[in-house]
């Protein structure tokens, strides 16, 4: 059982935890949680650790009938943790390699979703799990959104980072135009929208552009749209919040799909 913070295990999980050049470097990050644990698939786990306290419970203990695990103390175990009530439980798993083919690969109408400067971790990964929800072929990300592997992404997803593929681009310009070249549709979240989002059709092959939380989409990338589209709203609320006006649109896609 390992009882100190200092040994090296300890400090690469703390590593991968708190540093995005470290989960780069090495290919990895880590999910921690219960659930989390349970949806991994087995072929990409690198490693498991799991607290004192953790093995006390019998199912707990079935669970890691067939997985190599490293025991810690339960205080070593807080160290570790990027959560204010640890589990007990976490895994360092090998990172994805998608390339953006990947994303059109699904059968049927493609289905994307294309961030651009998406900061907030908790929107990231609202729109990832929101957007398996929805039935996303996949996600393009510009290099300047916020890591997909950041401890609190992973969990937003709540699984959905092991089954939804993800790209992101140096050049989202670039990729854009390959995008329409391609035959994609897209279509720009933008308050100078001339349709409301339910008045387009969505059944073709379709991008969604949604940009940064404070500033939307930049000009050069809102240009790229085939069609601007808005969401009406009534009150004094001008804008929603990233992950739910891109939930309104996802699921109007899906809704438009299922008839």
């Amino acid at each position: 059982m390992i009882t100190s913070s200092a040994n090296a295990r300890v400090k690469q999980v703390m590593n991968l935890t708190k540093k995005a050049k470290a989960r780069n470097v090495n290919g990895l990050f880590v999910a921690e949680g219960l659930r989390m644990f349970k949806e991994i698939p087995a072929d990409r786990i690198d490693s498991v650790f799991v607290s004192e306290s953790f093995l006390k419970d019998e199912t707990h203990k079935k669970l890691l009938s067939e997985v190599n695990y490293e025991v810690v103390s339960d205080d070593v175990f807080k160290v570790m943790s990027d959560t204010q009530t640890p589990q007990g439980i976490l895994a360092i798993v090998r990172q994805y390699a998608y390339k953006e083919e990947d994303l059109l690969a699904a059968p049927g109408p493609s289905f994307l979703m294309i961030l651009e400067n998406i900061q907030d971790p908790g929107n990231l990964g609202t729109i990832l799990r929101a957007g398996e929800g929805a039935g996303i072929t996949g996600v393009l990300m510009s290099d300047t959104t916020a890591d997909v592997y950041n401890p609190k992404v992973i969990r937003s997803t709540m699984g959905s980072v092991f089954r939804v593929p993800f790209v992101y681009t140096e050049d989202l310009t670039a990729s854009l135009k390959a995008l329409k070249a391609g035959g994609v549709r897209l279509y720009a979240a933008h308050l100078d929208g001339r349709n409301n989002y339910e008045k387009e059709d969505y059944t073709v092959d379709t991008g969604f552009l949604v940009g940064n939380e404070a500033n939307g989409l930049t000009d050069e990338t809102a240009a790229l749209a085939d069609a601007y589209v808005k969401i009406p709203m009534k009150g004094k609320v001008e804008s929603l919040n990233a992950a739910v006006a891109a939930s309104v649109l996802m699921f109007e896609a899906a809704r438009q799909r299922r008839m």
